[in-house]
């Protein structure tokens, strides 16, 4: 059996230690390959309109253009955008989840977490690390409650898959949600497809901020 071609990885923050540190550690994985790195989002996004990555790790605070409008460029391109964050809940974080990224890592992640949450993006899979993004999410919303805008119409859903965007927005994954549901994988997968094709969402990631902007999960304080 041929062996899948390594993902092709681009690394955009402003300060050249960090890129550095992130591409040499993501070479030591074989099935990662680091095509580029870019010090701005205006370079990032030419980069990675030229190279096609499969996954662009992007920071959000960088000059000429941010890693929120930057994301937001590379919106249907094919590129999974991770944005990278530091562990004091950075505010834009919530806008860049808005603007498409499929998911965040803190800034002192640990390597197999990197090389994990690389793997998740770039299979489609849109939440990373769950309790963390709702965590971030609830915290935004908290401290912002001027900031909420009009979410989606919750009134196109079922019961059922209301309740499924409600879960998801808890951090559960689908087995989760399908052993307190009592139903199977599979039809937690269907309800899930359903709920992102009728609000338009990408993908989980916006699902979570969509359930906090439309009311359907109460922000609160995280826990420690």
């Amino acid at each position: 059996m041929t062996a899948a071609p390594p993902l092709r990885l681009v690394i955009a923050d402003d300060h050249e230690v960090v890129r550095a540190g992130y591409a040499g550690l993501l070479a030591t994985q074989p099935d990662f390959t680091v095509a580029g790195t870019a010090a701005d989002g205006a370079a990032a996004v030419r980069l990675c309109r030229a190279l096609r990555p499969d996954v662009v790790l992007m920071d959000v605070r960088m000059p000429v253009m941010d890693g929120i409008e930057a994301t937001g460029r590379l919106a249907g391109t094919g590129t999974r955008v991770l944005i990278l964050t530091t562990f004091d809940l950075d505010e834009h974080v919530y806008d860049a989840l808005g603007a498409g990224a499929a998911g965040f890592l803190l800034k002192d992640v640990t390597a197999e977490r990197l090389f994990e949450a690389v793997r998740v993006v770039a299979a489609g899979e849109g939440l990373l690390a769950p309790t963390v993004t709702r965590r971030l999410i609830a915290e935004f919303a908290r401290l912002k409650p001027g900031r909420a805008r009009k979410g989606p119409r919750l009134d196109l859903l079922t019961p059922r898959e209301t309740e499924v965007l409600r879960l998801i927005a808890e951090g559960l994954s689908n087995p989760e949600i399908a052993a307190r549901l009592h139903v199977g994988e599979e039809t937690v997968k269907t309800h899930v497809s359903r709920v992102l094709a009728k609000l338009g969402l990408r993908d989980r990631t916006q699902a979570v901020v969509a359930a906090y902007e439309s009311g359907l999960v109460v922000p609160h304080a995280p826990d420690g």
